[in-house]
């Protein structure tokens, strides 16, 4: 007589009940998403009001852009020795000094009677930037499980984007109405207020024992971390080449009348970049990357053709590609770099902050001797160099610093 067969049900033997995800610690990756926009929102602000900057300070207008050169100086200056001396101290109390050091450095900037001290202060401001974007990173990577890295550093980031999207031109707008100061002020204000955040928000996490004595040239030689460094530096540097000279750009084809659009189109973009990012970072860092130069070429291709035919139409559609290109670009360097190099991953991030920085200032150099001596059609060629560089170098760090990642 056959045996009776027992339903599927009876047959499994029941597992270990699977313990749901963890959630994200949304309050302290939101505070530290805050501070990338006032870092990000204080570098970029001089730009927007520039003329009204430097009527009130008594200089020329180049002289009043030197503002933003000499917050990158600072922060090239000090990501590498700050990051190193502070290696030890608990992680929440230097962050928390960061940004205030973001709240006194805008005072004075709204406050400065004279040239001299607005640079001074913009100085000081870039130094605490180069200390607090080394901080971000192994931050919020720290306070989450592992399978959450991605996602967590995607949060982080996130202010940086709305800070570039929709901050900047607020912040025009805002200074237009109540004066450049008022809107230096107010930057001061929000960081004091988020100093109050974070001091509520931010769980301790300590600084890495050792970490302050790790050589940059051992770091340097961990596996991976150099091909990283290589990618930010070419990857930046075309990006700044475009961005920087984006209304030289434009000119050529009747659009300088329209910088403000073509620039919001690549922010709102960025912010898409940035949401895609956050959800597909863990398991494809390597493709997403290879996307990014692959978009960002793409882009530069776009507006080379669009100055050769002399046609402005084109050009929001690659403003729409560049955004999708870039938007995401730092989290998923921050994120290779951090892989790479583990234990060191906060002298790793400062080396990142150096040669992004570098990228920043190399790009407004060589962008205006190819403007001057070749014309706005030499940059997106330049770039599209720069890129394939980018993109080789991203392709061939298989199994270092861009890993294939099932």
């Amino acid at each position: 007589m056959p045996t009776p067969e027992l339903p599927t049900s009876e047959l499994r033997t029941p597992g270990p009940p699977v313990a749901p995800a963890p959630r994200l610690p949304w309050p302290a990756l939101l505070a530290m998403s805050t501070g990338g926009f006032v870092t990000i929102m204080t570098e970029a602000l001089p730009a927007g009001v520039l003329p009204a900057m430097s009527a009130d300070l008594g200089v020329g207008q180049s002289a009043a852009g030197q503002s933003v050169t000499l917050y990158a100086v600072g922060s090239i200056a000090a990501a590498i020795p700050l990051t190193a001396v502070t290696g030890r101290l608990p992680r929440k109390r230097l962050l928390l000094v960061a940004v205030g050091g973001f709240a006194a450095a805008n005072a004075v900037t709204a406050l400065s009677p004279s040239y001299p001290l607005t640079m001074a202060a913009r100085f000081a401001a870039g130094l605490v930037a180069g200390l607090l974007w080394a901080l971000l990173a192994g931050y919020a990577r720290g306070i989450v499980t592992p399978e959450q890295r991605g996602r967590a550093m995607a949060v982080a980031m996130t202010g940086s984007t709305v800070a570039l999207s929709v901050g900047v031109p607020a912040g025009t707008l805002l200074a237009g109405l109540m004066g450049w100061r008022a809107t230096f002020g107010l930057m001061s204000a929000i960081a004091v207020a988020l100093t109050g955040w974070m001091l509520l928000a931010l769980p301790e996490l300590p600084g890495r024992e050792g970490q302050a004595r790790t050589p940059v040239r051992q770091v340097l030689r961990i596996p991976g971390v150099a091909t990283v460094l290589a990618v930010t530096a070419t990857f930046v540097l075309a990006h700044n080449i475009l961005y920087t000279y984006v209304a030289a750009l434009l000119e050529p084809l009747g659009l300088d009348g329209r910088t403000d659009v073509v620039l919001l189109v690549i922010g709102l973009s960025s912010l898409v970049s940035v949401l895609g990012t956050g959800a597909l970072i863990d398991r494809h860092l390597r493709t997403l990357t290879i996307a990014s130069c692959v978009l960002l070429a793409v882009a530069a291709l776009v507006i080379a053709a669009a100055l050769l035919g002399r046609t402005g139409l084109p050009v929001y559609v690659a403003a729409a590609v560049w955004g999708l290109g870039f938007g995401g670009a730092a989290t998923l360097l921050q994120t290779a770099v951090a892989d790479a190099s583990g234990p060191a991953g906060d002298i790793a991030q400062s080396l990142l902050v150096t040669c992004w920085n570098l990228g920043i200032a190399v790009a407004g150099m060589a962008g205006g001797l190819l403007l001057d001596h070749a014309g706005p059609t030499a940059l997106p060629w330049s770039a599209l160099v720069l890129l394939a560089a980018a993109l080789a170098v991203t392709v061939g760090g298989r199994r270092h610093g861009f890993p294939g990642r099932e």
